[in-house]
């Protein structure tokens, strides 16, 4: 395996549709910024070159692509805040109703 600095270039740049294409992928709002999801997406595009090319070897561009929109998506999911915890002031105890008039 022989990684050149224009493959890794390629990587970096196939990143960045990468990343909005992995945020299109994952469901529910994602509260992150447009340089986070580009970072996440350049992150996920070498991860995915990396692990394609050692698997199979250089050359698999479109194995390549998906297993790098695969593990970006798999990123998003995982450093996004899903909203799953209560909110603050959202679920109030209420008295009960023999107490209120």
């Amino acid at each position: 395996m022989e990684l050149t600095l224009s493959i890794i270039v390629v990587w970096l740049v196939t990143g960045l549709v990468i990343g909005g294409l992995a945020r299109l992928l994952v469901p529910g709002r994602q509260r992150m910024s447009i340089l986070l999801t580009m970072l996440i997406g350049i992150v996920g595009a070498l991860l995915g070159g990396i692990i394609t090319a050692a698997i199979l070897g250089p050359g698999h561009a479109i194995i390549t692509f998906i297993v790098a929109l695969i593990v970006a998506a798999l990123l998003i999911s995982a450093t996004t805040h899903r909203g799953y915890a209560r909110r603050r002031g959202y679920y109030r105890r209420r008295s009960p109703r023999w107490l209120r008039w």
